[in-house]
């Protein structure tokens, strides 16, 4: 949102000083012809009684004044009340201002035409000998990535390979000029944010650091993500503090903290050992800055099992 709205301060001058109505201005007009005709009386009584008309005509007039100015035609309407001034204003999707800067989000992967598709690699098993199969296209409305796999649990016949029955959307490495591998930072979020559309599947989510020198491949961040199903798309909402370490899939007993200026990519994989088809349309996947989540990490460490956290 770039801005707010244009608010009308018009209102506050009727605090400030005279508000310019007309019918003020011949109300006052009219009590001071009104004070010209009054009785002749005798120099005597001249001094209390012009000091009694005086009082008079001007307790009359300040109470028709203030007739004039709260009356319902000419009172602002204007309201103090900081509920009634923040519901006031509508944030984008006609949301409530007050849970628009509560969080702060950045779309890093949407779904809109075949270049969004070009960003993703898919994979399953079969590149080891396995029967399973994905694939990744456009969804009906061209708004979303269709991702539909079949998954197969039978072993691969090379004698080799125990395991089957996996498929992955794999994000390719954000590049620079002259192809230049560079990192994402979100060190200014604090939670995941994808809008899918499942159907109750449990899929992992991973993310993995551009730490290549000191990192193997196999070993990323890891977290669930649960599909409801139905007609309807779903918000899956996951704080960074909430991945857990792990290596080719196991999670480790001694847990890193996700550095977060430091994302190499992103993974959605179904590895679940269920047989069968499945799907998932995904609109787009970001980040964005939940304020009322303050955890830092979830998993506890101990010297023995992580003893650079301790020195």
């Amino acid at each position: 949102m770039n801005g707010f709205p244009a608010t009308d301060h018009s209102w506050m001058s009727s605090y400030c000083g005279y508000t310019g109505d007309p019918s003020v201005a011949l109300l006052s007009k009219a009590h001071s012809s009104s004070s010209l005709q009054k009785p002749s009386v005798p120099a005597s009584d001249k001094a209390s009684s012009q000091r009694n008309t005086e009082g008079n005509v001007e307790g009359h007039h300040q109470r028709e004044l203030a007739l004039v100015i709260t009356s319902p035609e000419d009172k602002p309407e204007a309201s103090f009340d900081k509920d009634d001034i923040v519901n006031h204003y509508i944030g984008p999707k006609c949301r409530p201002l007050h849970e628009v800067l509560l969080e702060q989000a950045k779309v890093v992967w949407q779904s809109h035409d075949r270049e969004d598709l070009a960003k993703w690699i898919v994979t399953s098993d079969k590149t080891i000998g396995g029967r399973s199969e994905a694939f990744l296209k456009m969804g009906k409305n061209k708004q979303s990535d269709l991702l539909y796999e079949t998954l197969s649990s039978e072993a691969p016949q090379d004698g080799k390979s125990g395991q089957s029955g996996h498929s992955a959307m794999i994000a390719k490495v954000f590049r620079g000029p002259f192809e230049i591998k560079k990192s994402y930072d979100w060190s200014q979020f604090n939670t995941l944010y994808l809008c899918v559309h499942g159907d109750v599947q449990t899929w992992m989510v991973y993310i993995r650091e551009d730490m290549d020198i000191i990192q193997r491949k196999d070993q990323m961040y890891s977290y669930f993500m649960f599909t409801h199903g139905g007609t309807f798309w779903q918000e899956v909402k996951i704080p960074f503090s909430k991945f857990f370490f792990s290596n080719q899939g196991r999670i480790q007993d001694a847990q890193y903290q996700l550095q977060l200026d430091k994302i190499s990519c992103i993974v959605l994989a179904l590895a679940d050992k269920l047989d069968g088809p499945f799907f998932l349309e995904i609109d787009f996947i970001g980040i964005f800055t939940d304020l009322a989540h303050t955890e830092e990490f979830s998993y506890e460490n101990s010297p023995v099992l992580n003893p650079r956290l301790f020195k």
